[in-house]
This record gives structure tokens, C-alpha cells and sequence, in this order.
């Protein structure tokens, strides 16, 4: 991937701002209790991602569209902080931005989610730089701000830049093949690969989104691990790290993300790239919050040292 490229990985997805309470119980109805922990700090799946790749050491910028209200700005802040370009994040003056209220249960780390999309609006796939995105290594993306997210992948491959689709639970789609056709690296979750390609066992799921068009396909499963498959290589299962029990598994999926694509922009092989994205993911359950405890490339390196991975 020996390109002239000014960022690593560009994204493009919906930010929000996450407000998670850790709770003893999840309401099932009308109640009142008092929150162990709360944090405030940006979320989204694409976002996140690229907050992870930031933290390992790689450049990056987020696309997306927000509001001009205080929400709009702390997702901006954050990004800036955590060293994300956000020259090319477009602010819809007197809208709203996206926020979601995410409870966790304390016992066993189980999540409850509240959110409210605002009304800012979807990207326009004029308001696409397109230079940036020809100018990346990767362009990182799950589908959201359609339109706007099909051009930039057409755009991707249209010079050789990496297109990466990120495929949450219970987020299929019947569109979404279009864009995993259009996509290189297509990680996605065990329930996303299922319901894509309506088998009920993860080779014959990944034979599937590889017959789709992607070179590289990576099924999560959480504690379970991931499998990964690439054409014309043999497929192998990476394990789950253990880090004792989880405080918050918010945002490890994205993580995960993050990693694997750090550890293509690097160098690393596949099973480089699987080991880095699952000491990441697993590191990141350490606090409450999809991005308080994501690591540096240091402190993953660390970890996988011990694991023995």
C-alpha cells in the first residue's frame, strides 16, 4: 500500500455523543436508581473506529454531517483531541446532532440503548472531498449517509484506495450488498454475515460476502473470537483475549475495527492484523465508555506480548 497518501484511513459514518450510566438493573418499567459511573464522550461506530486507529498511531479523518448545538461541537472537540481531522465535517447551522443514552447493567456488563438521530440531516455526496478520499490508504464506512457513502466507494476504488464496510448486528440491510461488492475488506458480525448470506455457519457465510466481491472477510463473535478469510489463503480462527471480567463492552467491536485496519496501513499480515484488533478490543473493556480505555500501539503491544500471541 506504498501510496502518497495524506491520511491512513478516512471514515465516513454518523457521529453521536454517548451519555452511559453503569446501573444495577435495566428498567423494565417506571423506576428511579442511582448510576455507580456515567460518562460523556463521542460515540458511533465508524467514529470510534477512527479514534482507535488515531490512539495506535495512524492518520486519520472523520466525514460526517452534525448540528450546531453544544452536542455538535463536543463530538468536534473530541475528535480534535484525540488527533481526528475534522477539516471536512460539515455543521448544519440551527439542527441538531445524534445522541444516545446507553445503560449498562453492573453484574454482567449487558446494555440497554436510547438514542435520538437529530435532525442535521444526511451527507451529500456533493459535500464529498474528493481529494481526500483519493489521497487516503482506506476509506472506512458502514452504510450510513447512503448515497454520499456509495460515491466515496466508487471514488475509492476507482484509485486503488482500500474500501472498508464495517457490518454491525442486526444492521443488514436489503441494500447493503451494493456496498459490500464495492468493498475490500468487509468486517462484520456473526448475526450481519448470517442474515447476508442466509447460512447458519460462518464458512458457508464468509464463502458467501467473498463471492460478493471483498478480498478479505472477517466474522466477529465476540468472546467467542473471530474468523478470518481471504481469497486464496487458508482461513483461521483468531481467539478472544481474556482480561479478567469486562467493565463495559461498548464500542469493542468498533475497536476491533480500528486495529485491523491500523495493522494493514502498518504492514502487518493477516494474523498480525487479527491479534492487534483483538488485544484492542478486549483492552477497551477496561472502563466504561466505547473509547476510555483504548490503548496505545505501546501498551497493545505490551498485552500481546504477555498473551502470547
Amino acid at each position: 500500500m506504498e501510496r502518497d497518501s495524506k491520511f491512513d484511513v478516512v471514515g465516513l459514518g454518523v457521529s453521536t455523543l454517548d451519555l452511559l450510566l453503569v446501573v444495577d438493573e435495566l428498567p423494565g418499567e417506571e423506576s428511579l436508581q442511582r448510576a455507580h459511573e456515567s460518562v460523556l464522550q463521542g460515540g458511533g461506530p465508524v467514529a470510534t473506529a477512527l479514534v482507535a486507529l488515531a490512539r495506535l498511531g495512524s492518520r486519520t479523518a472523520m466525514l460526517d454531517k452534525v448540528g450546531d448545538d453544544w452536542r455538535g461541537r463536543l463530538i468536534i472537540d473530541e475528535f480534535r483531541k484525540e488527533d481526528v481531522a475534522t477539516e471536512w465535517m460539515r455543521v448544519a447551522f440551527g439542527r441538531t446532532s445524534s445522541i444516545a443514552s446507553i445503560l449498562v447493567r453492573k453484574g454482567d456488563g449487558a446494555r440497554s440503548i436510547v438514542f435520538s438521530p437529530g435532525d442535521a440531516g444526511e451527507l451529500d455526496p456533493a459535500e464529498l472531498p474528493e481529494d481526500v478520499i483519493t489521497h487516503a490508504k482506506v476509506l472506512h464506512l458502514n452504510g450510513r449517509h447512503w448515497d454520499a457513502a456509495l460515491k466515496a466507494a466508487q471514488l475509492a476504488r476507482a484509485h486503488g484506495v482500500k474500501v472498508s464496510f464495517d457490518g454491525g448486528a442486526n444492521r443488514y440491510r436489503d441494500d447493503i450488498p451494493e456496498l459490500v461488492a464495492l468493498s475490500d475488506i468487509c468486517i462484520v458480525a456473526r448475526q450481519f454475515a448470517f442474515a447476508f448470506s442466509g447460512a447458519n455457519n460462518v464458512e458457508a457465510a464468509a464463502k458467501s460476502l467473498l463471492d460478493a466481491g471483498p478480498e478479505c472477510v472477517v466474522i466477529t463473535a465476540g468472546g467467542e473470537g473471530s474468523w478470518i478469510f481471504a481469497k486464496g489463503s487458508k482461513s483461521f480462527h483468531q481467539p478472544a483475549l481474556n482480561i479478567g471480567s469486562p467493565i463495559d463492552t461498548t464500542g469493542a467491536g468498533d475497536a476491533y475495527h480500528g486495529a485491523f485496519l491500523h495493522g494493514i496501513v502498518t504492514g502487518l499480515d493477516r494474523k498480525g492484523c487479527a491479534a492487534l484488533a483483538s488485544a484492542v478490543a478486549t483492552l477497551n473493556t477496561r472502563k466504561l465508555g466505547g473509547r476510555s480505555a483504548l490503548p496505545t500501539m505501546a501498551e497493545a503491544a505490551r498485552f500481546i506480548e504477555r498473551c502470547g500471541c
